[in-house]
């Protein structure tokens, strides 16, 4: 039996290629709402990022997430990401 492909993503933050499951989905939905989508099924428009609030942070602040998601973020929703992403590590590393 041929073993499975491994899908592989680029994250927006440090430009690494890994496995998708390694990565978080940041996603714009058909509503313009920009959100965390852990599991990856949420519909709209995504970027991947390393499950590391500092990837997050950079990919924010040299505007890789707007350039991906075809977006502005305003800073409150960049806050709410970057809390989102704490969190979630957080909760991981618990």
């Amino acid at each position: 039996m041929k073993p499975r492909k491994i899908p592989m993503r680029m994250c927006v933050g440090c430009r690494e290629m890994k496995e998708k499951k390694e990565l978080i989905r940041v996603v714009r939905s058909p509503e313009g709402e920009v959100s965390l989508d852990p599991v990856g099924k949420k519909p709209g428009r995504g970027a991947y990022v390393c499950r590391s609030a500092d990837c997050l942070k950079r990919a924010i602040r040299q505007k890789q997430l707007e350039r991906q998601l075809d977006v502005t973020l305003p800073p409150e929703t960049a806050e709410a990401l970057t809390k989102a992403m704490e969190e979630a590590q957080e909760a991981g590393n618990g």
